[in-house]
This record gives structure tokens, sequence and C-alpha cells, in this order.
């Protein structure tokens, strides 16, 4: 299969694209916002200890982590990891992703739904994509099509868990928002227009991912149909 033309054409062709072309938009909406100071001043650190005192999120701490674009929200240890750009400068940039961040925070502690069943599938994804591998080729060494058709089962749980990340994290940046609004850090109309263009883009990283592992998906079970 790896020298399938449809693999090519139907699978790598796409997700090359998709994955560069929301690459770029981060890449671009970043470099042009953190060039831009807030209208509070204020680095990413003090937009997050602003956030979690109005937002009341309760033990939440704030670290740094070597990189660039390196920010995540660790729920084990309940902190918020910030990139050294987004420590150090002031910018609209730093103010929406520490928002976005502060987001899956509060996702945490009030028992958001999605990110339940998220968490419910990782321990699954961690392991099921080597397993989906290692049958699909079996399948194709023996030349069994219900090998090809379980290992695109066993898929078929990192494509659940990558289009449950969509809406979760679109839910933190709107969760984000709202508490920049409700916090009172948005100053001008530039700080909102920014923040969005700059979460907006983020967001398209996770639709790109999530429509990859569908055709992906799709690939291996017309493999499992043209065996039969």
């Amino acid at each position: 299969m790896w020298f399938d033309p449809n693999y090519f054409w139907l699978v790598m062709i796409p997700t090359l694209v998709l994955s560069l072309g929301a690459q770029v938009l981060v890449r671009s909406a970043y470099s042009r916002w953190s060039g831009i100071p807030n209208s509070r001043g204020l680095t990413g650190p003090e937009v997050g200890q602003h956030l979690i005192r109005s937002a009341g999120l309760q033990g939440v701490r704030l670290e740094r982590v070597p990189g660039e674009l390196t920010d995540h929200f660790d729920p084990r240890e309940n902190v918020v990891r910030m990139s050294d750009s987004v420590v150090s400068r002031p910018s609209v940039a730093s103010m929406a992703i520490v928002a976005h961040e502060l987001g899956h925070a509060q996702q945490y502690q009030q028992r958001s739904p999605l990110i339940a069943m998220r968490s419910f599938l990782l321990p699954a994804v961690q392991f099921s994509p080597t397993i989906s591998y290692m049958l699909i080729f079996a399948g194709f060494m023996f030349n069994a099509t219900g090998l090809i058709q379980l290992g695109a089962l066993f898929f078929g749980v990192v494509v659940l868990f990558m289009i449950l990340t969509l809406p979760v994290e679109v839910d933190a940046s709107l969760r984000g928002l709202r508490i920049l609004r409700e916090s009172g850090l948005i100053g001008v109309e530039q700080d909102i227009t920014g923040a969005r263009s700059v979460l907006t883009a983020a967001a398209l990283t996770y639709f790109a991912a999530a429509i990859t592992s569908v055709l992906q998906l799709l690939y291996y079970l017309s493999l499992a149909s043209r065996r039969n």
C-alpha cells in the first residue's frame, strides 16, 4: 500500500496541503499579533495571574517552557506552561494564548463533557495507532481482509479522538475570550480582533488534523473493500 497511487492522491497530498496551509496561517497570525502590544501592556504571566483571580480558577499555576508556540495546559499538575515569547512580550498574541490555555483549565475544573470524553479516549489513543498499523500490515502480508478491517477499527479510535479535539479546542478559545472580557482586560477592539485571529488560526490546525485522520481511515476501509 506504500506505493499505492490512491494513497498519494487521496491522503498524502491533501494532508500536506491542509497541514502546511494551517501552519502558514498560524505562523502568520502569531507573527503579526506577537508584535502588537495589548492595550494593558501585560505579559503572559501577568495576564494569567489576573485571569486566574477573576475567573476563580483554583490552584492553577503558571510556568515557563522553552521554545515557541509550545504553550499548553497540563491537567495532571494543573499548570499552564507558557513559551518564551508569551512570557516576555506584552502582546495581543500572548494575551490570547494564555486565555486559551486557561480556558482548558476551566474545562477541567467545571468537568466539561467534551474534555471528559476526550480524556476517556486518551489511554487508548496512546497505543491504538501502533496496533492499527501492525494489523493492517499483517493483513497485507497474509492476505487477510479481516485483519485490515480490525486495523481500521483501531485507527477509528484515533479519528474519534481527533474529531473530539476540535470542539474541545474551540470551546477553550471561546471560554478564554469570555474570561478576558469579564476580567476587563480587553481595553480596545484591537485586543479582541487580534485574539480571535490568533485563536481561529490555531483552531484550523485541529480541523486539518481531523480531516486528514478521516481521509486516512477511509483509505484503510477502501483497502479492505478492495481485498474483498
